[in-house]
């Protein structure tokens, strides 16, 4: 039995507790252990294994976001400009998480970067002049920055074949494409990544991790100190803790316990729950010809997640095809979660905010509800614009995970429905909370170093400001204004991860 899976009991106090075994609380216990060893950690999962939910490699596309092929991510703007700023932000947050991980390789924490981390082209792909002209328009202007040289685009068909001939077979040759590739994409197994920080984490280091327990309840105390009442899920017994400082990295679990806690910070928060669909292919002949992510346009009002995209995944050492995501509904705010979450969700602080979002997001709600009844026939046909000769035998549907969108006060509508990854914290820095989604994992290095930086300024700006200057190399500096510093960082990270573009 592993060590971690033992009965043990949790300590009355903890300097630090951790909730929820994804790659967002691996990755804060992995930097405040390298910070500082000495403090008092301990992480509670509800499952009996890390990733099990939204890091988990099937819950998700497995994209390394970096910006280069998401067009959601450089919006066309009134002017008619194409604004990259996001994109940018993005592709810098993504270099974060690639120098965190090299750094856990080069110290031995973990190892085999194959096994999470490979190359794979990102491409964006439109049909049609008039977004062929957007997309031309729109690598001209994300080569400006050096973030995205190197980025390639065409419209001339054999040059498509070549990088793209699942897709470009049986197209005719008056049918207009346009896409733009960039060879320094990736594709991430985030379970894979997660369960070994996690492995580092349980049995070699002083963190106290234990899976099949549940965080019931947050509470604060007098003293600035919270209490945790915790469930072991394979023993009818309860504990209650106290801890100096609580990160909620639970996935769509997160919010509820944040309400729970009583800190105002959480006041009209509220979550739309979004499930999600691939259709994936594990045929050989058809992997062999498309070995790359591709993305395109959102239809009308669907929500960012459901950006068609079909990408080449490699998960323990095993090549296969995906494509979608297809948009559904549930009440779960997890993949194994209760249909209760969501109505169990609502109370007077975020009922306003509800309506709001729900009023003003009718046409996604028509969306879902389309989606929610696709079959697989009409699934197929939406691939068939990609794959022209797609057999229904050769693809099976798969279920991915729960996404819960952030829904916040808006003093105009009520509430506002936001896409991203948003962090919460206390105004004494005590408790903090990762709500939303995409990009998610990808930028889950950047989101912890702020969570540090919130939580525990005079650290990080004091004692800790050499080590994590040592674990991010860039830290405190903006690749978007330093090319040498870019080149550098990318030279060391392709080294590092085993990376052959």
């Amino acid at each position: 039995m592993p060590s971690y899976i033992a009965a043990r009991v949790p300590k009355s106090h903890y300097d630090v507790v951790l909730i929820g075994g994804g790659i967002m609380s691996a990755t804060l216990g992995t930097l405040l252990h390298e910070l500082e060893p000495t403090l008092n950690i301990a992480i509670f999962e509800r499952l009996g294994r890390f990733a099990r939910e939204s890091s988990a490699a099937w819950n998700n596309a497995g994209t390394g976001h970096s910006a280069f092929c998401e067009l959601n991510y450089t919006p066309l703007q009134e002017d008619g400009s194409i604004d990259i700023s996001k994109a940018e932000k993005i592709a810098e947050q993504f270099e974060v998480s690639k120098q965190f991980w090299s750094f856990l390789l080069s110290k031995n924490y973990i190892s085999d970067p194959k096994t999470f981390i490979n190359s794979c082209p990102h491409m964006s792909l439109v049909f049609g002049k008039g977004d062929g002209e957007f997309l031309r328009r729109r690598h001209e202007k994300m080569t400006q920055s050096h973030l995205f040289q190197g980025m390639q685009f065409t419209t001339d068909h054999n040059q498509l074949r070549e990088w793209i001939p699942l897709i470009m077979s049986h197209r005719k040759k008056t049918e207009h494409l346009a896409a733009t590739k960039m060879d320094m994409g990736t594709d991430v197994n985030f379970g894979t990544l997660t369960r070994k920080m996690g492995r580092f984490l349980a049995d070699d280091s002083n963190v106290d991790v234990f899976l099949y327990h549940d965080v019931k309840d947050i509470d604060p105390r007098h003293d600035g100190k919270w209490e945790i009442k915790v469930k072991n899920r394979m023993h009818p017994k309860k504990y209650e803790l106290t801890s100096d400082f609580v990160f909620i990295g639970a996935g769509g679990y997160a919010l509820p316990l944040l309400d729970s806690s009583d800190i105002p910070e959480s006041d009209g928060y509220g979550g739309f729950p979004v499930s999600g669909e691939w259709l994936v292919s594990f045929k050989p002949e058809l992997i062999a010809q498309h070995q790359a992510k591709v993305y395109t346009q959102a239809t009308v009002d669907a929500p960012p997640m459901s950006v068609p995209h079909l990408d080449l995944r490699i998960i323990d050492g095993q090549q296969a095809l995906l494509f979608g995501p297809f948009a559904g509904f549930s009440t779960k705010f997890l993949k194994e979660g209760s249909y209760l979450d969501l109505p169990e969700s609502v109370n007077f602080s975020n009922i306003r905010s509800l309506f709001g979002a729900w009023w003003h997001n009718l046409p996604l709600t028509q969306y879902l509800v389309r989606q929610v009844a696709m079959t697989k026939d009409q699934r197929m046909q939406h691939l068939r614009e990609f794959v022209k000769d797609a057999h229904e035998d050769d693809w099976q549907l798969k279920i991915a995970g729960q996404r819960v969108q952030i829904i916040k006060k808006d003093e105009e509508d009520g509430g506002k429905l936001e896409f991203g990854t948003e962090v919460v914290v206390n105004k004494s820095g005590t408790i903090a909370s990762l709500l939303g989604a995409s990009p998610g994992a990808s930028t889950a290095a950047y989101a912890m170093l702020q969570v540090l930086e919130k939580c525990f300024p005079d650290k990080v700006e004091n004692e800790w400001k050499e080590k994590l200057c040592e674990i991010i190399p860039s830290y405190g500096q903006k690749l978007s204004q330093n090319p040498e510093l870019t080149e550098k960082i990318r030279a060391y990270t392709k080294e590092k991860l085993e990376l052959n573009y």
